[in-house]
């Protein structure tokens, strides 16, 4: 019995020595060596034996138990544990004194994440700040309401299921350009999602060139995973990040107290908890609550944005990430972009998101003007507009009322995605093949006229220059007017583009004109697709109760597009002639429109036609509406 009782103990040290024991654990006892005497040789040397190796084992255990480190060993092999497997009551007494172990390590590292996940706190100046820049000094609490109950969730209706839901007006800016952003990976990089690195500009340069050839992507979004949206979104908000941060550095703005790694069904009930009483009506509310994480790398702020989509799905994740975008950028320096740093970038009365925080979003940089680059207005002032090209565009009604001009940038950005804009709303415009923004030789040829021309308006996109200017125009794009045109154009001392681009359709390709004897210069047919995530009733009948009940849902329509060749001149003065006649009060929008043909109409039309300016739609169901 006595050798029975030692090899148990021993057993017991060497599992011991395997698996550590926490500083405080009191040793455990031992049983007295038996008696020496009348011992056998044989037995006396078995004894010794073990007597060493229970020795070796506690000082092995000693070791592990060191304050200094705490280690949970790895269970050993399955070989391992079929030969050293003690009995029940081995196993009780073993299991009550090594439970500790596996408890305490954990423990720590929860603290060590939960120390992470807090963040930092902004100081109170830089909220208050930063409270100012987005709402003013004087700001409703509808406004305030509007913001702050605005999640960044997806539609549940099959039908509309990779767009993001819009209960709130106010952030529908920063809601269209997150979702513009989002349809870029939906469609273009959905067999990359699982990547963190995807955002990087160098990967995305490789997908584009693929997609360039004649693959598109497809129209079935009933099959979106909620994993792969997910990602999708996840990604969108990356690269923003990484872009308002000049590629170097994402700040992502959360709310203290809400836990990572929060999913599935109980999300909900954890975070809205949180977020029940949480009121958000000054800077020092902000002050609170808000924490904010800085990274450098692009797989670090993956990781945590999705492990916190829960958070931003919640009712402050659109402010949460309006405001992650701001310190990505950097205060400073979005006060350096604007033009005028005094006016709050969420607007009053209504409380739209500014275009400046659309700009942020879609380049970078808050500036205010769709344009492209500065606008020079001499004795040292500029306006700043879009500095470089961008990876999703932008439309606006505006320009078609001639309001405004987008440059080039925003109408050619490097995927087919634009987001829309009214004059009140923004909604997202978007094609399935990149090929739809290829240009021929013509259409290469007027752009190139347009930037030249848009160089040199100082009007804010008034669409006209001065001689000056238009001299450096025509050497800037060869065109050689005859002397006699030369000094019509001319003669009133600006050059507006509407009479210059007729002056065009009559001057030979030759000498840098558009006029063509064949008059074909290619049709082109394509689809879009216009997606508003407003939430709005729609009647759900029901065939069997002979009822029906209106359900909220966001809306898509797929348009069918076709660009009819260039004009020749004599199509284009006839088209003018017929538009003068019709009893039209504006003569200079109906002469730009083609020529008559089956077609329908919306303002969406007129936004698509500052971009394929003869462009025909047709739809089937409900008119798309852009507000």
């Amino acid at each position: 019995m006595g050798d029975r009782d030692e090899d148990e103990e021993l057993q017991m040290a060497l599992r011991m020595s395997l698996h550590g024991s926490p500083p405080a654990q009191p040793e455990p006892k031992r049983s007295k060596p038996p008696s020496t005497a009348g011992e056998s040789p044989e037995a006396e040397a078995r004894r010794k034996q073990r007597e060493l190796m229970a020795a070796a084992a506690e000082k092995r255990r000693r070791s592990f138990a060191s304050p200094a480190t705490v280690v949970v060993a790895p269970p050993p092999p399955p070989a391992v544990v079929a030969e050293q497997t003690p009995s029940p009551q081995e196993d009780v007494k073993v299991e009550s004194e090594l439970t500790v172990v596996p408890m305490e390590e954990p423990k720590e590292a929860e603290v060590e994440v939960e120390e992470e996940e807090k963040g930092e706190e902004l100081p109170p100046n830089i909220a208050e700040k930063l409270w100012t820049m987005v709402f003013g000094s004087r700001v409703s609490k509808a406004v305030l309401a509007q913001w702050s109950n605005q999640g960044i969730r997806f539609s549940s209706d099959p039908e509309t299921t990779m767009g993001l839901v819009q209960h709130e007006g106010g952030p529908c800016g920063v809601l269209a350009t997150v979702q513009a952003y989002v349809l870029k990976y939906i469609l273009f990089f959905s067999d990359n999602l699982d990547n963190p690195e995807v955002s990087d500009p160098s990967y995305a340069l490789g997908q584009r060139r693929f997609y360039q050839s004649s693959f598109a992507a497809r129209d079935d979004f009933s099959s979106l995973t909620e994993d792969g949206k997910k990602r999708a979104l996840v990604h969108a908000m990356v690269e923003i990040l990484f872009l308002c941060g000049a590629g170097k550095k994402a700040v992502v703005a959360i709310v203290g107290g809400v836990n990572r790694g929060v999913s599935g069904s109980d999300s909900k009930q954890k975070i809205d908890p949180t977020l029940e009483g949480l009121s958000v009506e000054s800077a020092m509310d902000f002050q609170k609550v808000l924490r904010v994480c800085t990274f450098t790398s692009r797989k670090d702020a993956f990781n945590m944005l999705l492990a916190n989509i829960p958070l931003f799905e919640s009712r402050l994740g659109a402010i949460l990430f309006l405001i992650s975008s701001l310190l990505s950028r950097g205060l400073e320096l979005i006060q350096t972009d604007r033009d005028d740093p005094s006016q709050p970038l969420v607007t009053a009365p209504f409380g739209h998101a500014s275009q400046e925080i659309v700009n942020l979003l879609l380049c970078g940089e808050a500036v205010p003007n769709v344009f492209d680059g500065k606008m020079d207005l001499g004795g040292g002032m500029s306006l700043k507009g879009i500095p470089n090209d961008v990876e999703v565009g932008f439309l606006t009604l505006l320009e078609s009322l001639n309001l405004c001009k987008v440059g080039q940038y925003l109408k050619c950005p490097k995927w087919p995605i634009w987001v829309v804009g009214s004059e009140s709303h923004y909604t997202v415009l978007f094609a399935l093949n990149p090929n739809v923004q290829e240009e021929n030789e013509l259409e290469e040829r007027e752009s190139k006229i347009r930037r030249a021309f848009d160089a040199q308006d100082q009007s804010g996109g008034g669409g006209f220059i001065s001689v000056e200017g238009f001299q450096q125009v025509l050497r800037d794009t060869d065109i050689n007017f005859p002397p006699d045109k030369l000094e019509d154009l001319c003669n009133a001392g600006i050059i507006v583009w509407s009479e210059f681009w007729q002056a065009l359709l009559q001057l030979d390709k030759r000498a840098g004109g558009m006029k063509d004897p064949t008059g074909l210069m290619g049709k082109k047919q394509f689809t879009m697709y216009h997606f508003n995530g407003i939430a709005k009733s729609v009647l759900n009948g029901n065939s069997s109760t002979g009822g029906s009940s209106p359900i909220q849902r966001p809306r898509i329509c797929r348009l069918n597009v076709s660009v009819p060749p260039r004009w020749s001149q004599d199509e284009y003065l006839a088209d003018v002639v017929s538009s003068s006649t019709s009893g039209s009060k504006d003569d200079s929008v109906l002469s730009l429109a083609p020529p008559v043909q089956t077609s329908q109409h919306a303002p969406l039309v007129d936004c698509i036609r500052t971009r394929w300016p003869r462009a025909v739609c047709n739809w089937a169901g409900d008119v798309p509406s852009i507000v």
